[in-house]
């Protein structure tokens, strides 16, 4: 899944594309590259990220969705949306979208009825609070086991509803310390274990890169060995900024177990 975000201030400032030109150069080079879905966002989710207007998102998402599809009309697409709105204007026009909620329809309720509805695939992910509270709630007994019951307990509640296909994403950076990210990847298992698909978004984020005392645009390799460990832990998505190197974990980690 290569990250597509139409938005001036996401935290990676290489994911960024705001014109039409740009848009469908870095769209074509993913596709090149071997993406598989491309996640579309205008809305920065990032920790301490200002709030974008409906109308705004929209708008971003929509051109962002309209240039993909002229780029590479086959290609799978994500909505990195939290509102109904945004999906709906999405789906009413196109098929062969997720929609990727941070707050798995607890932002915005209707959304989980514009889902069910479409039938279309949905990503539900842990965090707490909003964008620009979540760095202060990160107080857990075991972060692991809760982010596991919060996700077992979301997806009955959207398969409840109606959402076909629930995909599970624990949150990496979202209302976690950097020492919560890193239990939470190494026990990833256990969040597979409840055996729903796995998307793993770890790229270039804060907890690899202030543990490095790097900045996100110094932390490929790094980015690159941690999806290794996702793959280990079960992930069945990797979402990424930088397609090809992590096109080539996925073929050597595949290569590497058929031998086992």
């Amino acid at each position: 899944m290569a990250i597509l975000n139409v938005t001036p201030d996401s935290f990676y400032s290489a994911s960024r594309a705001e014109s039409d030109e740009a848009i469908a150069q870095r769209v074509a080079q993913m596709v090149a590259e071997g993406a598989d879905i491309i996640d579309i966002g205008g809305y920065s989710t990032r920790p301490g990220a200002a709030e974008v207007a409906e109308s705004e998102e929209c708008r971003r998402v929509m051109q962002g969705v309209e240039m993909c599809r002229k780029v590479a009309p086959d290609v799978t697409l994500s909505i990195d949306t939290f509102r109904a709105s945004v999906a709906e204007s999405v789906l009413t026009k196109y098929d062969n979208v997720i929609i990727n909620d941070i707050t798995a329809g607890e932002a915005d309720p209707r959304l989980v009825e514009v889902v069910a509805h479409y039938g279309a695939p949905m990503v539900a992910m842990h965090t707490r609070g909003t964008p620009q509270t979540m760095a202060r709630l990160t107080d857990y007994d075991d972060v692991v086991r809760e982010v596991v019951d919060y996700l077992c307990r979301r997806a009955e509640w959207l398969q409840g509803r109606g959402v076909s296909e629930v995909i599970l994403d624990p949150g990496f950076g979202f209302a976690k310390t950097i020492e919560q990210n890193f239990e939470l990847l190494g026990r990833l298992g256990e969040v597979a274990a409840l055996g729903l698909p796995v998307l793993a978004g770890i790229s270039r984020k804060s907890f690899i890169y202030k543990t490095l005392g790097s900045t996100p645009e110094e932390v490929l390799e790094a980015t690159t060995a941690l999806h290794w460990a996702c793959l280990d832990g079960g992930a069945a998505i990797l979402r990424v900024h930088d397609t090809a190197p992590a096109r080539q974990v996925i073929k050597l980690y595949e290569k590497t177990h058929q031998l086992l």
